[in-house]
């Protein structure tokens, strides 16, 4: 896909991977919309897009509020006169034993992370379905890819993701409308932010090392996934070996690489943004 002048909406836009992500849409000559519950930092965004030379609205989005999004949703087509890309990125992480937290927590863990997805595609497939062309690029995760001990209700809404992006593909192309994309990005622990303290041991730190930053993740969206139009982008690289296991070894042996590649432990230090 060509981005220049290509109109985005990402959610979870002000911080992080979807910040990152906008700097780069706005690069390309997108315009681009951000959501975010934080108002502070969605002010602050809008501002360094700005200063980049992008034509940047935002609004202030929780994005588990289904009439909020399909309010926004018409507001974005208002704004910039259609929405081409559709960045499902906001996301919420809580890690513990399956046990340990309340329904709430994993309830909420489910809403922002696969619900709100659904309330966002919905909102935007039919003006991409009417003009044959737009992209969806819904974040998924490395824990959509193998189970994670302390991430359990993270990586089922991540696997789910990865499954909504791949059937939603195929019934684009039965309906025909195989000018709209879909692609899932799957990020390993990144070093900064939601995933801080997490980590794989030993071997696996030397395989599919800490991601240095979230451009890493906003490289492999654009340039990857919207440019080249790849299906599911993983970073680092070496995370493809993990699908590729799970295929052609015998699954107690694939159990046993899983703990032996450090990520049946990996969220043993985990204290994300808490500590902030």
């Amino acid at each position: 896909m060509d981005l220049k002048l290509k109109c985005a909406v990402v959610t979870g836009g002000a911080m992080g991977i979807g910040f990152a992500t906008a700097k780069r849409l706005v690069a390309e000559g997108c315009l681009v919309t951000l959501w975010d519950l934080n108002g502070p930092a969605l002010e602050d965004a809008k501002k360094a897009l700005e200063n980049l030379g992008g034509q940047v609205f935002t609004y202030v989005c929780d994005v588990t509020d289904k009439a909020r999004v399909y309010e926004l949703a018409k507001q974005a087509v208002t704004d910039m006169g259609k929405v081409d890309i559709l960045v499902n990125n906001a996301g919420y992480v809580m890690g513990g034993d399956f046990l340990e937290q309340p329904d709430e927590v994993w309830e909420k863990t489910i809403a922002v992370n696969l619900t709100s997805f659904i309330y966002t595609i919905r909102a935007f497939l039919p003006g991409m379905y009417e003009r044959n062309c737009g992209h969806v690029v819904n974040i998924s995760s490395a824990g959509g890819i193998v189970g994670v001990p302390d991430l359990a209700m993270y990586a089922a809404t991540k696997l789910a993701v990865w499954g909504l992006t791949e059937s939603l593909r195929f019934e684009a192309w039965n309906r025909g409308k195989c000018g709209v994309r879909w692609s899932s990005i799957h990020p390993g622990y990144i070093a900064k932010g939601m995933f801080e303290g997490a980590k794989l041991r030993g071997i696996g730190n030397w395989i599919a090392p800490l991601l240095r930053d979230h451009d890493v993740v906003a490289e492999a969206i654009v340039n990857s996934a919207l440019k080249r139009g790849r299906y599911s982008p993983k970073r680092p690289r070496t995370v493809r070996s993990m699908v590729l296991l799970r295929g052609l070894v015998p699954d107690e042996l694939y159990q046993w690489l899983v703990d032996l590649l450090g990520a049946t432990g990996s969220m043993k230090n985990w204290y994300g943004r808490k500590e902030k």
